[in-house]
């Protein structure tokens, strides 16, 4: 009997190498991106704490949509396109509120905290104007551990399917129970999403541009990379930092009885494909958004929340955190800046990735894959993104 030989996949070359520096500033690319992926992945808009009563509502833009997430009479939440049904005006403005009905700025079509038409002025010139026909437009939302999430379109999975390898691990942080501790705080980047993206998930930039938390972890800083999410973490060593802010965050960081002891002063990152990422602290948890504004405009859209506890020593740390963070939000700034500025010249070409690299790898091989032009090192010829989607059509 002859011996069946197993194929083995050839090695793609560009395994080793990361993105061309066109992807990050190209128009045409951040619309195959929206195309591709963007307006398919769950973004976080609330904690369903913060829309607890009927009528209470929050928003979220993302790629020119604004969504509107609000809680119903009968006590269930759902998401809405924030038009009007009748001449497309935006329904309300800001980014949360209360409301008994939606009543539209133009013209005073209203709607029920459910989406239902249930107010039509000059009712009598719409004769064959059926109202069940007309409610609010419905948006996909997902409640996963108290956040909600909307979706624009299919075709990303679903946050519990993303966080599904870690789902132990995040268990005893109890986010259901979670309270948010400030509003919402938005703020606009001359940056491509991607190079915020990458930088969240790049470790080997910490010793070099964050000496705040090299001194807080030492040596201790991991990565992993999940089909759909990148970990990353780090343990807070024992040694006394020789900054005041971290020196008594760990000196007064209490203990979490939720929490098993390895967990006690580990400090948790994750970044769910492609631009929503998590820190999960002792003491709080902060989400991040790297919502794309334009090919390189972007806004970091972030909130921090909390567990109930008036112990003095937690209040004093969550404050700490606060100040470490801004410190190394600062730092991100100016790096990531550079690096924009970088994949902006004509001189950059692709670089090569470390075998450490694994998340970098993994987000460049998955761009690859939904949008062979990735492939290229510089951009087709202009209309490029128009004629492939002419050709699938």
């Amino acid at each position: 009997m002859a011996t069946q030989l197993k194929s083995v996949p050839t090695p793609d070359p560009l395994d080793d190498m990361s993105l061309p520096g066109w992807l990050y500033h190209d128009p045409e690319f951040f619309e195959a991106e929206k195309k591709a992926f963007l307006r398919a992945a769950p973004q976080v808009v609330c904690h369903e704490s913060e829309i607890a009563e009927p009528g209470e509502w929050r928003s979220l833009e993302y790629l020119g949509e604004s969504v509107i997430v609000i809680r119903g009479d009968d006590g269930e939440v759902r998401a809405f396109s924030n038009v009007c049904r009748h001449r497309g005006s935006r329904l309300v403005d800001g980014t949360g509120g209360c409301a008994k009905v939606l009543t539209c700025p133009y013209h005073a079509w209203s709607y029920s905290r459910d989406g239902r038409l249930v107010g039509v002025p000059h009712r009598s010139e719409y004769p064959g104007l059926r109202t069940e026909d007309h409610g609010l437009f419905p948006v996909a939302l997902e409640n996963w551990r108290g956040f909600l999430f909307t979706t624009l379109e299919p075709g990303v999975p679903s946050v519990a399917d993303i966080m599904a390898p870690y789902e132990a691990e995040i268990e005893p942080y109890r986010f259901n129970e979670l309270r948010a501790l400030q509003q919402v705080r938005l703020r606009p980047r001359d940056l491509n999403w991607k190079t915020i993206a990458d930088n969240y998930s790049d470790h080997l930039h910490i010793p070099i541009g964050h000496p705040g938390l090299t001194r807080l972890f030492g040596r201790s800083y991991r990565i992993e990379a999940q089909e759909w999410v990148d970990k990353m973490e780090g343990d807070l060593v024992e040694t006394q930092s020789t900054n005041p802010s971290e020196r008594v965050y760990q000196h007064h960081l209490p203990k979490v009885d939720h929490l098993h002891e390895s967990h006690q002063r580990k400090w948790l990152y994750y970044k769910l494909f492609p631009n929503v990422a998590f820190d999960i602290y002792p003491d709080q948890v902060d989400f991040m958004q790297f919502l794309p504004v334009s090919a390189t405009t972007s806004i970091i859209r972030e909130i921090s929340y909390a567990l109930p506890d008036e112990r003095r020593e937690m209040k004093a740390v969550r404050h700490l955190n606060w100040r470490i963070n801004r410190r190394v939000n600062a730092e991100d700034t100016e790096l990531i800046t550079r690096v924009q500025l970088g994949m902006q010249s004509p001189t950059y070409q692709a670089g090569p990735l470390g075998t450490s690299e694994v998340c970098l790898r993994s987000f460049s091989k998955k761009l690859r894959k939904m949008i062979p032009e990735a492939r290229l090192e510089s951009p087709p010829p202009a209309g490029w993104n128009r004629l492939a989607n002419s050709a699938v059509a």
